[in-house]
Order: structure tokens, then sequence, then C-alpha cells
């Protein structure tokens, strides 16, 4: 009795000493991997490609993203529940103690005999304080196999969160684009509304004074609600588009702040020929190659479940049937020894999970090479999409600078009095016209930049090199 509460008093000394160490080493664990987890989800932020565009609110829009989006919190979260699903695999690798204890009354109402003995109707209490351990002896390596398995799905996991974040803010970027587009369009809109009003007043003080027809008058004020429709519609794509970006950044209230058309610069110089490496880093195909690692795994898994498994286990503690006793040497309790296990007939369950896995594992393979042939597709997609906006964006520019030079020269003769008003108010708004075309083909430039971007797997489009030779291009 002595000798238990001398262990007793011992253990719980060295628990106060050292529990506090190990609360600071556990605080300062968690605070660096903490640390960890930021710099990683500011690496699927990518923030300094995002910087190349040179607009300080995109930036400033997309870390805002970063902290409140909330399928980025639940994509981290999946990823901190898939670590904890290691943990536990991990786990059951290791020996498992438990206690298991048992204190009751034994009433016994009838006599029982145990062949020529006979014990009469008897009460009783019994107290046993049994600490149990047992471990599975991995010698197949059964166990290990199960929580690499489970490691490579951790794996696929956090590619799926860093796809979440690529997806996320390539689609924000989009977004933001479209709405700075609209902006200007509403701009070019409303300027072209007001010069047809002008012109449908124009024409109709011709017709009053007889010098066109009233079909004339008719057209012009058909086209005046062209106009206006077509600039209603660009009001509602532009509420529409802050709606969604204000989920984006998790406020309904926030105002999106924006930069201006004028303001915003193309990328030059961006390769528009890659070599077949660039896929390598697209989440699908990581995800793709870790999941035949993880179904390779569990054929191997299902194929040892056939074998033998050994189980060590023992007890140690206390039993007694007089409390006073119950610490006494001759109420000691231990036992040891092992467990052989072996299924002879299961049904034919075993049998079937290993062709289960099998197909599982010839399904993984063609879901590979899919992803490489799908992986090709879109980066050769987005590089030709690139390519031709930018040629249609050159094109634009070169139209609307021809358009431009009619204009100045209507403008010109009208002043020497060799055209009219209605004369110049067309050149005007067919000059604006043009110019809407230049601006949605310059925000289809970036948009398609972001799209390569994406189809790339999120790399930086400037590290990526072109091939040297013709035959290695993608």
């Amino acid at each position: 009795m002595k000798k238990l509460l001398t262990a007793l008093i011992t253990l719980t000394f060295v628990v106060q000493i050292f529990l506090p160490l190990s609360s600071t080493s556990a605080l300062a664990k968690r605070n660096s991997k903490d640390t960890d987890e930021n710099a990683k989800h500011q690496e699927y932020l990518n923030i300094s490609w995002w910087e190349k565009y040179n607009d300080p609110n995109l930036t400033a829009n997309l870390q805002e993203l970063y902290e409140k989006n909330h399928d980025l919190k639940i994509a981290t979260l999946k990823v901190k529940e898939g670590e904890k699903m290691v943990r536990a695999s991990l786990a059951e690798e290791l020996p498992h103690i438990g206690f298991n204890g048992n204190l009751g009354r034994i009433m016994s109402s009838s006599n029982q005999q145990f062949g020529s003995l006979v014990i009469p109707s008897y009460a009783q209490y019994g107290y046993q304080l049994p600490l149990t351990a047992t471990y599975e002896i991995d010698i197949w390596g059964e166990n290990r196999l199960k929580t690499k398995s489970i490691a490579k799905q951790l794996d696929i996991v956090k590619q799926a969160e860093r796809a979440s974040y690529i997806a996320l803010t390539s689609s924000f970027a989009s977004n933001y684009f479209n709405l700075i587009k609209t902006d200007k369009l509403i701009e070019i809109q409303s300027e072209i509304v007001e010069i047809q009003k002008d012109i449908a007043q124009k024409a109709q003080k011709k017709f009053e004074n007889g010098l066109c027809t009233v079909n004339e008058v008719i057209a012009e004020e058909k086209m005046l609600t062209t106009q206006k429709e077509l600039l209603n519609d660009l009001e509602h794509t532009k509420t529409i588009l802050e709606n969604q970006l204000k989920v984006y950044l998790a406020d309904n209230n926030k105002e999106i702040k924006r930069s201006s058309y004028d303001n915003i610069e193309i990328m030059q110089n961006l390769p528009l020929k890659m070599d077949g490496t660039v896929i390598e880093q697209r989440p699908d195909y990581i995800q793709s190659e870790d999941n035949i690692k993880k179904i390779g795994y569990d054929v191997r898994i299902a194929r040892k479940e056939f074998l033998p498994k050994f189980v060590i286990y023992g007890q140690i503690g206390l039993n007694a049937y007089n409390l006073d006793k119950l610490f006494n040497s001759y109420s000691q309790l231990a036992n040891a020894g092992i467990m052989p296990s072996f299924d002879i007939f299961s049904g034919g369950r075993k049998k079937a999970i290993l062709k289960l896995q099998k197909y599982r594992y010839e399904e993984a393979m063609h879901d590979y090479q899919k992803t490489i042939l799908t992986s090709i597709q879109e980066v050769n997609d987005s590089t030709a999409q690139l390519k031709k906006d930018l040629q249609n964006y050159e094109e634009s520019v070169e139209r609307y600078n021809l358009e431009h030079k009619r204009f100045v020269l209507m403008d010109h003769k009208n002043k020497i009095g060799a055209a009219s008003d209605l004369d110049v108010l067309y050149n005007k708004q067919l000059e604006l016209m043009t110019k809407r075309e230049e601006v949605s083909n310059k925000i289809n430039c970036l948009i398609s930049t972001i799209s390569l971007y994406k189809a790339t797997g999120g790399q930086d489009l400037y590290t990526i090199k072109e091939p040297q030779q013709p035959s290695e291009n993608i």
C-alpha cells in the first residue's frame, strides 16, 4: 500500500514538472504550423503574379478574398480533416492501452454444482481494476499501407485546396475586369444615347421643315429605344457582377473598389508556345497521379487481407472480492499472450474487394490518361484564345483610329460648311461604337491571360519557357 502511494505521489510530481514544458512546446509547434500554413496559402494565392497586372485595387481585393472567402475556408478545413484522418490511421499502428474496470456485487440465488462440489447460494462483491494492452503485429505491413493510402488521400485534398485558390482567384479577377469593362461601356453607351437623342430631335426638325420623310423620323426614334435597351442591359450586367464579387468577398454591403479602364494595361510578351511539361503543375494532373498511388496501396491492402493476423495482448491490475484486500500482493492480476486469427470462410468478400480495387486502379489509369489529354487541350485552347484576342485587339485599335480620323475630317468639313451637324453626329456615333469593340477586345485579352494562368495550374506565365524545338510544342 505504501509503495503504491509513493508511486502515485512521484507520478503526480513528474506530471506537474513536465506538463508546462510540454504545453510550451506544443504551443511553439502550433505557432510554427500556423506560419507554415499561411506561407502555403500565400503561395497558392500567388499575389506576385497578380501584381503584374499593375492594378493595386485588384491585388487588394484578392488579399481580402484570401482572408474572407468561405469556399477557401471550407477547403482549408477539409485539409485539416484529412490530417486528422492520417493521425487516426497512424494511431492504429501503435499499441492500444485501456482501462476497463469492473466494480459490482454478485448475488447467486441457487446452488451451483461443479461435479461433486456444491456451492450454495451466496452474495459477494467483486473488484477488478486491470490495464489492458493490445498490439497487432504488422508482419505483412498492412497497417502501414493503410496509413500511406490515407496520407495519399490527404495529398489529393491538398491539391483540391490549391485548385480552389486558383479557380476562385481567376474567377474573381475575370469578373473584376468585366466590371471595369462594363463601367467603360456604360460611359460610352450613355454618350451614344445622348447623341441618338440629338439625332432624333434633328430628324424631327427636318421632317417639320419638309426635308425628310416620317419613316426617317420613326427609324431614328426606333434606334434610340434600341440604344437605351443596350444601356439598360449594361446596367443590369454591372449589378450582377458587383453582387458576384461581393459574394466572393463575403460582404454584401461592400463597395467594390476598382481601377479605371484607362489605367488598365495589356500584358506584353507572354509565351504563346509551351512544351508538354507545363501541365505537370496542374492540380488535377497531380491529383490523378496521387490517386493511382493511393489505389495501388489499396490493392496491396486487399491482397494482404488474405493473410493471418497476430495480436499480442496483456493485462495487469488488481482483482479482489474485498475492498480492504484490493492492494494486497495476492490480489494482483496479470496475463499475456498472442492471438492468431485467420478467416477460413468469408463468403467471397475478400476476393470481391480485391477485384474491386483492381477495377478502381484500372479506372484511375484511364482517368490519368484523360487528364493529360484534357490538360493539353485546355492549355492549347487558352493559348489560341489569347493569340486571337491579341490580334482582334490590334485590329480594333486600328479600326478605331481610322474611324476617329473620319470623325475629325467630318467635324472639319462641318466647320467650313461642307457637312451638316447630323453628319458629324453620325460619325461620332460610329466612332463610339468602334470604341466599344476596342474596349471589349482589350478586356478579353486580359481575361484570356487569366484563363491561360488557370490552364497552366496557376503558374507565373513569364516563368514558362517556350520549347526549344518545334517538336516539343504542346
